[in-house]
């Protein structure tokens, strides 16, 4: 059974819906920089600096699906379903356009005090992430990005405008969105570029650690704003499985997990993990850290811990064993289970597994903040939208969140990923739908953005009524 109170609804970004990319003074972030197409990747990786927009490339963040100015007419369909709660986030970069202004830049300030007063007008619990991979370019033209602590005072400012400037309105806040990507994308994950030669693990490891220590202060000054505010981390999420039952599979499994989990166990925990000092060595990382670091990582644990799950992942010793296509998170292929259009392995049980791995790791309150199954949609003549897909994926990972908390685990609330079609993070496509909402938008920025309903919306809203007793 789900708790009385269980925030149902759903989830985008700031930078993958809201387009007017440079409207009312905002400014240009990473997110920016990362054109549609075969180029994409080489950026997002930190391979290649991306200094300037390239002529000729498509950058699908720029216009996304307007939400900006559409924002009111998306927030009713969201009501409509009776969504509890809608998780966003704020682009830094429309508070301080450069990152490192001393004053915010106030026509960005009204827009998310607008955006989160239409929320809750209809009883609808903002769920905020101050950063959600859009760093102000600004800070990784002039400091490297977070390479530099001067970044976590910018970082501070702006988290303490946030939760002064909408109190009353947001009390459900994350730092940052998915920390451990920054392992696999450094620059689309944190704004770190690499220079010829360099060790590429002492940078991320250190970038990560800055937003360590940002993160615990921005959860000290949410707490003194407003005691009631809830302040979690969020991490992309997935179950390694070993491939085999041999030794080395088994070791290579939980190596893989404790590299997603570390910046986690550091966030929930308060400390670095035992084992990370071993990783360290090995990697070459030394890390620099000021006198105060591990007291504010100490004293300024999060409330509540979300995560990302769109699959389990899978890992082996013998590098000869294939890899499954489509994830950022390089995976093994797993033969057990089925994949999407682009390559996801869909493994719903993998759900209620990562739940209870984590629930017993940090016994911390957990809240799915994303979850959905990206696919191509059709439009029938009669202007319908059948996904009944869709349905099925959620349908199955709905019921092992029931089963999940039927085994111990205190969950907050659940958020399905692209509750409205918005630009994929991971290939820039619009073609890559999750939403429950149709928005006229093709891969190359061309449409009217007038938005239909789908099927899912109708059995959504059931879903939503019922508090997931009704999923059929």
């Amino acid at each position: 059974m789900f708790p009385e109170n269980f925030l149902w609804g759903g989830a985008i970004a700031a930078n993958q819906a809201e387009g007017a990319w440079l409207e009312d003074g905002k400014g240009p972030t990473i997110v920016d920089m990362i054109p549609h197409g075969a180029k994409r990747m080489t950026i997002k990786t930190g391979e290649v600096n991306p200094v300037t927009l390239l002529d000729g490339e498509f950058y699908p963040s720029h216009d996304a699906i307007d939400f900006y100015h559409h924002y009111k007419e998306d927030i009713r369909y969201f009501a409509e379903m009776g969504f509890k709660c809608f998780r966003t986030s704020i682009a830094w970069s429309r508070i301080f356009p450069q990152g490192d202004e001393e004053e915010p830049n106030e026509a960005g300030i009204a827009f998310y005090q607008d955006m989160f007063a239409e929320c809750k007008k209809y009883g609808i619990e903002p769920l905020v992430t101050l950063c959600h991979f859009d760093v102000p370019m600004g800070l990784v033209d002039k400091y490297g990005s977070w390479r530099s602590r001067k970044v976590i005072d910018c970082f501070t400012r702006y988290a303490k405008v946030c939760f002064e400037r909408f109190n009353g309105l947001v009390k459900y806040w994350l730092t940052f969105n998915e920390i451990n990507v920054l392992l696999h994308a450094p620059f689309s994950g944190a704004g770190i570029c690499f220079a010829p030669g360099e060790n590429h693990d002492q940078a991320i490891y250190q970038a990560a650690h800055h937003e360590l220590v940002a993160s615990a202060l921005a959860t000290k000054i949410g707490h003194e704003v407003n005691p009631d505010n809830k302040i979690g981390c969020m991490m992309a999420g997935g179950q390694y499985y070993p491939y085999s039952c041999n030794p080395e599979d088994v070791w290579e499994a939980m190596q893989e997990d404790r590299k997603n989990m570390m910046f986690i166990d550091v966030q929930a925990r308060g400390y670095y993990p035992s084992y990370s000092k071993r990783v360290f060595e090995e990697k070459g990382v030394k890390l620099e850290m000021g006198p105060d670091d591990l007291d504010i990582l100490k004293e300024n644990t999060v409330d509540f811990i979300s995560f990302s799950y769109y699959s389990s992942r899978c890992a082996s010793a013998d590098p000869s064993v294939g890899l499954s296509e489509g994830n950022l998170i390089k995976t093994v292929r797993n033969p057990y289970l089925k994949v999407s259009e682009w390559g996801w392995q869909i493994d719903p049980l993998g759900l209620r597994i990562t739940m209870n791995s984590m629930y017993d790791r940090y016994q911390k309150p957990l809240f799915i903040v994303e979850n959905g199954l990206g696919a191509k949609d059709v439009i029938e003549e009669d202007g319908s939208i059948n996904d009944d897909y869709r349905i099925d994926y959620l349908r199955e990972h709905i019921k092992a969140m029931n089963e999940a908390i039927e085994d111990g685990v205190e969950l907050m609330g659940y958020t399905t990923w692209g509750c409205i079609d918005v630009v994929s993070a991971s290939t820039g496509e619009m073609s890559k739908r999750y939403g429950f909402i149709y928005v006229d938008r093709d891969d190359a920025g061309n449409g009217t953005l007038e938005r239909r309903k789908k099927k899912s919306f109708d059995w959504y809203k059931k879903v939503i009524a019922s508090n997931g007793e009704d999923i059929d």
